[in-house]
């Protein structure tokens, strides 16, 4: 099983961060409700997972489908979607795009198209991908340039908040008060969010 951190921010007690993140915002509302940070699932699901990826993570990739399914057999479950390009640029070039598709309501085309991809990315390719699943690239660049103040200002968000709360790479999720770091079963996010339903 998985081994868990507690999410000592979500418990109200005090945390002591690294001088670099001292300014990111850990709370509650921060990391389960930022506005601009895309949301999958049930929009007004009773339990929210939030999930910090890279579209270059294999892990990431490989788990996605475990999330998709839990998404799906659960149908109370909001996944919010933290990028959290790590991987060098075309980390960061795919998640330009697919936050500069939300602007053409092509967001979950791009993640999934994007998510399906093998091994490392180019800038050639992640066009490519995502040509084929029907999001122009250039129309999500441009969505990506019309936004860019507030993309850019989500993903620094995104980077403080993993930082400030212990991250160590891709994925991570958050469930309830707790961080599961790393690839996770059906059952024991399954469990987690019994778990924070209970709460």
């Amino acid at each position: 099983m998985i081994d868990r951190r507690t999410f000592l921010a979500l418990t109200g007690t005090a945390l002591i961060l690294p001088r670099a993140s001292l300014a990111a915002d850990i709370t509650p509302k921060a990391v389960f409700h930022d506005p601009d940070a895309p949301a999958i699932g049930n929009p007004k699901g009773d339990v929210t997972l939030v999930e910090f990826f890279d579209y270059q993570c294999p892990y990431c990739k490989s788990n996605h489908p475990v999330i998709e399914q839990v998404m799906k057999e659960d149908g109370n479950l909001r996944v919010v979607m933290k990028d959290w390009p790590i991987f060098g640029a075309p980390s960061v070039y795919a998640s330009q795009l697919a936050l500069g598709a939300q602007s053409m309501g092509k967001y979950d085309t791009a993640l999934e198209a994007l998510m399906t991809t093998k091994g490392k990315l180019s800038n050639a390719q992640i066009e490519s991908v995502l040509s084929a699943a029907g999001v122009d690239p250039q129309q999500a660049m441009a969505g990506y340039k019309a936004n860019r103040k507030q993309i850019d200002a989500l993903l620094i968000r995104n980077d403080g908040q993993a930082v400030a709360i212990g991250l160590q790479g891709t994925p991570a999720y958050i469930i309830g008060r707790d961080v599961y770091p790393g690839a996770v079963d059906a059952d024991p996010l399954r469990d987690a969010i019994k778990k924070a339903r209970a709460s």
